[in-house]
C-alpha cells in the first residue's frame, strides 16, 4: 500500500481490504505446482471478516477434495466492516441467534461430506455457532484455532500486520498472508526475512491488486481520488487499488529457486543505458559508487547487480521478488532504522560509521552527503547452494 493510499484508509477509518477470488487462486497455485502435496492431510485457518462472503472460504472449499484438506476452519470478526449482513447459512442453522451477531465471532467449518453429494466443496461449508467473544485474532479461543491448524492463510488488517505476523510466528505454523511491501523494513519484519524464516510469496510486487472495500471507504474514494490512482471500476464495482500490496509466506514455490541471469560489473558499465543514466545524472562518473557510510556499493536497479562482485551490495528492496536463497546472502538492511536494530557484530562487518551526518534516519545509505532509498545489503554465494 503507498503511503497517500495508507493515509486514505486511515482518514476512512478503514484499512480492510478483501481479496479477489481469482488473486488467491493464482497465488495457491504456485504453492501447489511447487509441491502438489502441500495443503494435503492439513487443518487450515481462515482468520477473516466473514467466512461466508469471503473469497478464502470459497477457494479452500472448493478445492478441498482436490487439495486432499483434512478440515477448513474460518473465523468472523465481529467488528469487521464486511460483518453487517446476516448470511442464508447463518439465518437457516438452529444455531442462529440474532442477539450475537452483531458482537460475536462466528465459527464456520469443512471437514466433511455435510449434504450427502459425494463431495465436500463449498455446499459442504457449516455454520458452526458464535464464538465466546467478538473473534479478534488475539483472543484466547482463536488462539486455540491457530494452534490445531497447520496454516494460516488470510489478509489481515494492514494496520495490525507487525502483530498477526509475530502471533503466527509465535506459534511456529505455515502461513500465507497478505501485507504490503512497505512492511519489509519493519524492525518486526526484516529479520525474519534475512535469515529465510518467511519470504516473498509468488506475485510479483510489479503486479498491482484490486480489493473488495466497504462503502464508506468506496464513497470517500469516489468523492477524493480519480479512478486509476486509489481506485478502478471493474464491472461498475468500485475496486480499491493496492500498487504495493505482496504476499509474505514460509511455504515454498518455484519462483523463489530461480536465479538470476546477470552480467559483469565492466559489461554493465558498458552496455546498460538505463545504469549509464542513472550515474551520469547523479554522480557525474560511470561506476558503482560506495556508501559514504557503509564497506557497500549501491546498485540502483537489480538487474545491474554484478555477477563478478564479491563484496556487499545495496539494492532497491524490490530485490526480495527476485530474491534466491541459493544465489545471494542477505547482510542487514541500509534503513532510517537499521543502525538501531541490527546486531553489533553485522554492523561492523559492514564497517558502518555512524559519524556520516545527513538529513535520514541513522542507519539509511549515504552517497556523496545524500541520503538513498531504503536498501537492502546483500552478497553473491559462491558456496553453490548453500543457505543459511
Amino acid at each position: 500500500m503507498s503511503n497517500s493510499t495508507l493515509s486514505a484508509a486511515k482518514v476512512a477509518k478503514n484499512d480492510e481490504f478483501y481479496t479477489q477470488y481469482s488473486d488467491i487462486e493464482s497465488e495457491m497455485n504456485a504453492y501447489v505446482e511447487f509441491n502438489p502435496d502441500v495443503f494435503r492431510d492439513k487443518t487450515i485457518l481462515l482468520p477473516c471478516d466473514d467466512p461466508e462472503w469471503s473469497n478464502f472460504t470459497k477457494y479452500f472449499a472448493s478445492n478441498f477434495e482436490r487439495f486432499g484438506l483434512k478440515k477448513l476452519i474460518s473465523t468472523s470478526f465481529a467488528k469487521g466492516a464486511f460483518n453487517k449482513q446476516t448470511t442464508l447459512l447463518e439465518f437457516n442453522s438452529p444455531l442462529y441467534d440474532k442477539d450475537k451477531h452483531d458482537s460475536h465471532g462466528k465459527l464456520f467449518i469443512v471437514d466433511r461430506d455435510s449434504n450427502g453429494s459425494g463431495n465436500v466443496d463449498i455446499d459442504d461449508i457449516e455454520f458452526s455457532g458464535y464464538l465466546h467473544g467478538d473473534g479478534d485474532f488475539r483472543s484466547e479461543e482463536v488462539c486455540r484455532l491457530r494452534d490445531e491448524a497447520d496454516i494460516i492463510i488470510t489478509n489481515p488488517p494492514f494496520s495490525l500486520f507487525k502483530e498477526f505476523l509475530a502471533w503466527i510466528m509465535e506459534a511456529d505454523k505455515n502461513f500465507v498472508i497478505l501485507g504490503n511491501m512497505n512492511a519489509i523494513p519493519y524492525k518486526e519484519v526484516f529479520p525474519y526475512l534475512k535469515n529465510n524464516q518467511i519470504w516473498l510469496g509468488y506475485k510479483s510486487l510489479n503486479q498491482e491488486m484490486y480489493f473488495e472495500i466497504n462503502d464508506e471507504y468506496r464513497k470517500w474514494l469516489l468523492e477524493n481520488k480519480k479512478e486509476g490512482s486509489a481506485y478502478k471500476i471493474v464491472d461498475g464495482r468500485v475496486m480499491g487499488r493496492l500498487a504495493s500490496a505482496c504476499w509474505f509466506t514460509n511455504l515454498d514455490h518455484g519462483k523463489r529457486h530461480e536465479k538470476l541471469i546477470l552480467d559483469t560489473m565492466e559489461h554493465n558499465l558498458k552496455f546498460n543505458k538505463r545504469l549509464r543514466s542513472e550515474l551520469e545524472k547523479h554522480y557525474g562518473e560511470i561506476k558503482y559508487p560506495k556508501y559514504d557510510n557503509y564497506d557497500a556499493i549501491e546498485v540502483p536497479f537489480v538487474e545491474c547487480i554484478p555477477s563478478d562482485y564479491d563484496g556487499v551490495m545495496g539494492v532497491p528492496i524490490t530485490f526480495l521478488d527476485k530474491y534466491c536463497p541459493e544465489q545471494f546472502e542477505i547482510i542487514w538492511q541500509a534503513s532510517g532504522n537499521a543502525y538501531a536494530n541490527a546486531p553489533k557484530e553485522i554492523m561492523e562487518e559492514l564497517k558502518f560509521d555512524p559519524s556520516v551526518k545527513y538529513g535520514g534516519g541513522l542507519g539509511t545509505g549515504v552517497i556523496n552527503g545524500k541520503a538513498k532509498y531504503s536498501r537492502i545489503l546483500i552478497r553473491t554465494r559462491r558456496d553453490e547452494g548453500a543457505i543459511e
